[in-house]
């Protein structure tokens, strides 16, 4: 069983992607979400590998390790219940996002970090962004959030790509989006003040950037109740 799952991950079939376009980020959201050029080819349909045989879903951030009885679990909840599809075609956005589900249903059961998870919840809600979902995309916000913060509190994003800093300005930013105002004051703070590798210098200015933002209106209002 082990061999298998191991084929599976080295044989890793990425679905196809259309062809003969450059994809071109022309900006990205404060939540580092890209927007491309050509809105009709987005690379981040195709970041989740799906097997059509079992079902099991996955990112390139994926550990191959299975605790202990995980593996059996998703042949329980997963494989069992799977009906062969294919998502190696060109994904809609309604499959993009399937398949970002499948891979976040699949990476709990797995017992993947949070910081894995984070950034899969993450995407799911740019990619409802871009469907213009709010309430979906602010339901997957907060997942993230959830997610963004455990993984600082037990220090699972040690060893990944993924900063402190980072981290700290994600939870912020993502708390602003969702309409804690406090909460994010709380995390751009923490990321300027605590932060004082150079390497981050660019998200070290988002943060006072988006911290400014949010103090102005509130240095306005002090200001006029004061007169």
């Amino acid at each position: 069983m082990t061999k298998a799952w191991n084929a599976f991950y080295a044989n890793k079939s990425r679905p196809l992607k259309r062809s003969g376009h450059v994809l071109k980020v022309v900006k990205y959201d404060t939540d580092f979400c890209p927007i491309h050029a050509d809105s009709a080819v987005n690379p981040l349909y195709y970041n989740i590998f799906v097997c059509p045989h079992c079902g099991f879903s996955y990112s390139e951030d994926f550990s191959r390790h299975f605790p202990p009885t995980t593996m059996e679990i998703i042949l329980e909840k997963v494989s069992s219940q799977w009906v062969p599809h294919h998502f190696s075609k060109e994904r809609s956005i309604k499959d993009a996002i399937n398949t970002y589900k499948l891979a976040s249903y699949c990476g709990a059961l797995k017992k993947e970090k949070h910081i894995i998870l984070a950034g899969i919840c993450l995407r799911i809600a740019w990619l409802y962004r871009i469907e213009q979902n709010k309430e979906q995309e602010e339901r997957f916000l907060k997942f993230a959030l959830k997610e963004y913060e455990a993984s600082y509190s037990t220090g699972d994003f040690s060893g990944t790509q993924v900063s402190e800093a980072r981290i700290l300005y994600l939870a912020g930013e993502i708390s602003r989006r969702i309409g804690n105002e406090k909460a994010a004051i709380k995390y751009f703070s923490f990321v300027f003040e605590r932060q004082k590798n150079a390497r981050e210098a660019s998200i070290i200015q988002m943060a006072r950037d988006r911290f400014q933002e949010l103090k102005r209106p509130q240095e306005t209002t002090h200001h006029f109740l004061q007169h």
